[in-house]
Parts: C-alpha cells; structure tokens; sequence
C-alpha cells in the first residue's frame, strides 16, 4: 500500500509543479490513467485481501496528501470555480443571481480579471440554491477549493460510518478516497459537487439508521446542491412512507424563497444549458446519432431513466446499491458527463464494487482531453476517438457482465425446476 500510495503522490506532486500547467494537459491525463491503474491494483488489493490498522492508516494518510499536493495548484481542467468567484461575488453586491448575467454586470468589474469569464456570458445560474449559497462561503480560488476538498474529507468519515454500520471493511473507504478523479475534481479544480455527495451519503446513512426524516431532509439538501439526487426520491420514499415527500418539498420551496425575486428566471440558467449543452455524453449520444433530435433523444434518455427507478423500486435495491445503479444509469444517459460528475458513483463503489464501474472512474479522466484545444484559443468540442476510448471498453465489460448475469440465472432456474433428486 505503500508504494501504491507513493506512485500515485509522484503523479499528483509532478501535476501540482508545473511552471506552464496548461502546455503540459495532455500529460496530465496521461498520468492520471496512469495513477488510476495504480488506484485499480490498489482497490482490488483492499477488496480481495484481509488488511490491518496499519493499511487504514496508510490508506486515509494518502488521501489527505494526495489532496494537500494539489490543492495550492491552479484549475487547469477546469475553469468552473471562476464561475463560483463572480457568482459569490454577485450575491454579496446584494444582487440576484439568477436574474443576472456576466454581461449584464460587466460595468461592476465582479470577474477575476486574470481569468475572466468566457462561456455563458449571457446565461445566469443553473446552480441550486445551497450550491448558490455556498459560493458566498469563499472569495478566493484557494478558498473555494479549501472549503470543497473539506467536505470531500467529511463524506470519507460518512463512508467510514457506513462500512461500520454494514460491518465491511473499513480499508475499502479507499475505492472512493484514493480515485484520482476524485482528487481532481475537487482538489485541483475545486468544484462544488462535494456538498450534494456529503448530503447524499448522509441520507443513505440515516436512511439505514431508520431515521426517515433526517434522510429525506438531507436528500433534498443534496437536490438542492445538485439535481441529480431527485432521482433517488422514489426509492427513499418506498423505505420511509410516502408523504414524506412533503418534507422534500418544503425543504426545496424553503430553498428556493432567498432567490424568488427572480420570478420566472429561476430556471432560465438551467433551460439555457439543457437546450444547448452537449458534453463528454455516451448513450445520449448514440441515440442523436441514430438520427434522433436532441428533443426525441432527450424523451428516450427519459423513458430509460424511469424504467431503471421502476427496476430499482421492484428489486427492492437497499439504498446505496441503488444510489449507484441509478446514479450511473443518469451518468450514461445524460447528454453531459463532465468528468467531475463521475465522482457521484465512486463513494457507493465502497459496498458494490463493480468492475466496469470502476473501470469508468478510471477513464472518465479523458473527458478532460477537450481541455487541450480549449487551452490553445479552439472550440471545446469532443473527440469521437477519445470518447471510443473512455467508454468503449466500459459498455463492452458492462455487456459480458450482463450476459454472464443471464446464464447464471438460468442455469439457477433450471436446477430449481429440477430439484434436489433430479426429478421434477
């Protein structure tokens, strides 16, 4: 574990030392596949063999390092939390800002003038309101990705409580706390994702502690962090009683009260994005290829969503299995799979390894590949080769193990027919 741990903090420490970070992405993702083979070997040294204190130790000292090697490193893959700078900014000029955009407040000079804003000018938030919130916790880059990577650390103490409570091992807190997208995401780039998967973890943990209310309570401050969580709303309801969904809303409208001035343009960010944004997706994909319109691809991406929570609601999945069934379900079906958004999946692969899965939070990492003309003045736009690469070997693994899945529950069918005496 040790050399594991220190391969991979050579990789981060040699990202985090760059004079020139944006000349050198294409290494970067390099090493970070790098670092995430060495992240796989390590996730199936925790799930194969029996390790000791020692081991845990090891495990959560390197994730604090590799966390702190980064930190102090600028946002090369991503410029989002420059967004969260002038969004904070907004707020405390008094102003709405969802009734505002970049170009709408040009004259007040709210951007970071050494990296000012160049994509959605025109459009105002898309972000939640304790999202929103949060992003007047900080004022500096280093602030915001301080205040993130802190809650990144708390959901490893929340994933350190559910292993105990399943009685699993603890050492397997380092399938989430060792992937480097991880690390990435919320290190390097210091994105907000961090609140609504501390929030989330928190009401599977509550939901397992059968305290029903604190669980969809929590539940809707991870919607309100991000949307993805409401899609969990059914299967949380299914365990608790269903008029708790009037706890989810409250706490949703009481959310939203702050921003209300803004009428109708509450959701003008987020129709903007849906609208027009197409990035790093893979099914949403296919089916546009497949000559649908984004609109018919967005229905069908739609009916598959509501199949699996139905799938998942019939099952009976305990929650974190369906947190994770469901979640990479949105992963793949959305027409925007960022590779921070991944890290929604990785915390849930602690109780539910599953091989394909973790194969995507490794691969996700090239997702960053459009950074590489991005940075050098051309249009942010996917590579059909790379998305090959990222996703291909994940469906065909996913494929095996479907079909694998069939025969085995067809040869159990069949020897249940037969019975123990070999008659029927």
């Amino acid at each position: 574990m040790l050399a594991l741990a220190s391969g991979v903090a050579g990789i981060f420490y040699w990202i985090a030392r760059q004079p020139a970070p944006y000349a050198t992405v294409p290494e970067t993702i390099g090493l970070l596949l790098a670092a995430g083979l060495l992240y796989v070997i390590a996730a199936y040294v925790v799930q194969r063999f029996a390790l000791g204190t020692p081991a845990l130790l090891v495990i959560l000292g390197a994730a604090l390092a590799f966390r702190l090697l980064v930190l102090s490193a600028p946002p090369t893959l991503s410029a989002d939390v420059y967004r969260y700078q002038w969004e904070g900014r907004v707020q405390r000029a008094g102003i709405n800002p969802y009734a505002a955009h970049p170009d709408a407040l040009r004259h007040l000079a709210l951007e970071d003038p050494a990296h000012p804003l160049d994509v959605g000018r025109t459009t105002p938030t898309l972000y939640p309101p304790l999202s929103e919130n949060s992003f007047s916790w900080a004022k500096t880059i280093t602030g915001y990705k301080r205040l993130y990577v802190g809650l990144d650390v708390a959901s490893i103490v929340v994933l350190l409580l559910l292993l105990t409570i399943r009685q699993q091992p603890l050492q397997r807190v380092l399938i989430y706390a060792w992937n480097p997208a991880v690390v990435v995401a919320f290190s390097l780039s210091g994105h907000h994702d961090s609140l609504a998967i501390l929030a989330l973890l928190a009401a599977d943990l509550f939901i397992i502690k059968q305290r029903p209310g604190l669980s969809i309570a929590f539940l809707a401050l991870s919607f309100l962090s991000k949307f993805f969580a409401g899609i969990l709303l059914p299967v949380f309801l299914k365990r608790t009683r269903w008029s708790f969904a009037t706890v989810f809303a409250a706490a949703v409208v009481a959310g939203y009260v702050p921003f209300a001035s803004a009428g109708r343009k509450l959701v003008d960010g987020l129709l903007q994005y849906s609208a027009a944004w197409e990035s790093n997706d893979s099914l949403f994909r296919l089916m546009m290829l497949a000559g649908n319109s984004r609109a018919q691809a967005g229905l069908l991406a739609g009916v598959f969503l509501a199949a699996l929570v139905l799938w998942a609601l019939k099952r009976r999945m305990e929650p974190l299995q369906a947190s994770l069934f469901l979640i990479v379900g949105l992963l793949l079906l959305s027409p925007n799979a960022f590779p921070w958004y991944f890290t929604w999946m990785i915390p849930f692969l602690c109780f539910h390894v599953h091989p394909a899965v973790l194969l995507a939070s490794v691969t996700c990492v090239l997702g960053y590949s459009p950074v590489v003309e991005y940075a050098a003045g051309q249009p942010y736009v996917d590579s059909p080769l790379i998305l090959a690469l990222e996703y291909a070997p994940v469906f065909a693994w996913l494929a095996w193990a479907a079909m694998r899945e069939m025969r085995i529950s067809k040869i159990e069918t069949r020897n249940a027919k037969i019975g123990p005496a070999g008659t029927q």
